[in-house]
């Protein structure tokens, strides 16, 4: 057991693969064909050794582990002696001064090497806590967020069953339909959480295909229509017709979360707006509202989870969290951006995709 512990940890401190060998051997290859030319011209050269302290760092900062960074040292102290030392093309290390020379070289070349890969674990764990930190949130608004429906549909549910004779059918209807919009809700979270899962990370490639995105805006315009029916929407297209790389489903499924924003957020507002035009090289779709945002003074995030109001009592803003940090999620992963512009006349939530 004890074995095999060792045997793994060795293997993850000096681990080999084609990868990094390609590039460690293509670093040294050019630096060694840097100093080569240059002392072809200037042959009075004696800084090959800074040079090959230049790769060694380069090969620290591209490579995992630390066997490409030992192996890189040891080969730039015997390229330095064997080729670029008086007498030429041989090793030599009887010469004056040199062996501590080259000793000093090699431990400096070996330093270096293992700062850089120490502070290269050193961002690999702040970037591993940053993901679970993320995680986390995710974990906390999703809990949040089906907590409220769920107590809501259990409490209705058992009113029906315990009470049913009790009450009019008024009151039953009542209960029904508030079942039935907290379920709706639950199936909308779970359509986020599942936009989520398709992306599979921050990193991770998004398929994308040529799409129309007066198409992608209707189809999200009659999801919220199904939801919303009273909703008025507004749709602004331009004359051209043009394509737009995207996964449509991501796509829509950030139209249909602005928009619910909008229509639970937005007090008073009379009507929403949908917008659609090219710069250059970007198509940008725009949601703006004629009413007054939940959000306030304080701005809109897409990165919190829910937020309190003034006077103390808790307030769920639904889709504000989960479903706006949802949106900043796609649209970075496809490449675009996000922006937000709140004024007393109304909210703007615009993105833009790279054509």
């Amino acid at each position: 057991m004890i074995r095999y512990k060792v045997k793994k940890n060795f293997v993850k401190m000096f681990p080999v693969s084609w990868r990094d060998t390609g590039i460690t051997i293509g670093i040294l290859a050019g630096v060694y064909l840097v100093c080569a030319i240059i002392h072809y011209f200037s042959p009075g050269f004696r800084n090959d050794a800074m040079l090959f302290f230049l790769a060694i760092v380069l090969i620290a900062r591209s490579t995992e582990g630390y066997f490409y960074d030992v192996a890189a040292s040891f080969l730039s102290v015997i390229c330095v002696n064997f080729a670029f030392t008086y007498p030429y093309n041989d090793l030599n290390f009887t010469i004056s001064g040199y062996p501590l020379a080259f000793m000093v070289m090699l431990f400096t070349s070996l330093s270096v090497s293992t700062l850089t890969s120490r502070a290269k674990q050193q961002d690999k764990m702040r970037e591993q806590v940053t993901k679970e930190r993320i995680y986390s949130n995710l974990l906390r608004s999703v809990s949040h967020d089906i907590r409220t429906p769920l107590t809501s549909i259990a409490g209705s549910a058992s009113a029906l069953m315990d009470s049913k004779e009790k009450l009019s059918d008024e009151q039953k209807e009542e209960l029904l339909c508030g079942i039935y919009e907290e379920a709706q809700w639950l199936v909308r979270v779970v359509e986020n959480i599942l936009s989520i899962t398709r992306m599979g990370g921050e990193n991770s490639h998004i398929s994308k295909t040529p799409e129309l995105p007066e198409e992608i805006i209707s189809s999200a315009v009659a999801r919220i229509g199904k939801v919303y029916p009273k909703e008025k929407i507004q749709i602004r297209l331009p004359e051209d017709y043009f394509f737009v790389p995207m996964d449509p489903i991501l796509i829509e499924q950030v139209i249909f979360n602005v928009l619910e924003n909008a229509v639970l957020h937005a007090k008073d507002h009379t009507c929403i707006t949908i917008s659609l035009y090219k710069t250059g090289n970007t198509v940008t779709f725009e949601i703006s509202d004629d009413g007054c945002s939940a959000a306030g003074k304080s701005g809109l995030s897409f990165g919190a989870m829910f937020d309190s109001d003034s006077s103390g009592e808790k307030n769920v803003k639904r889709n504000m969290g989960i479903g706006l940090a949802v949106c900043k999620s796609i649209i970075l992963a496809h490449g675009g951006t996000l922006d937000a512009d709140i004024s007393r006349k109304g909210t703007v939530i615009s993105f833009t995709l790279p054509m």
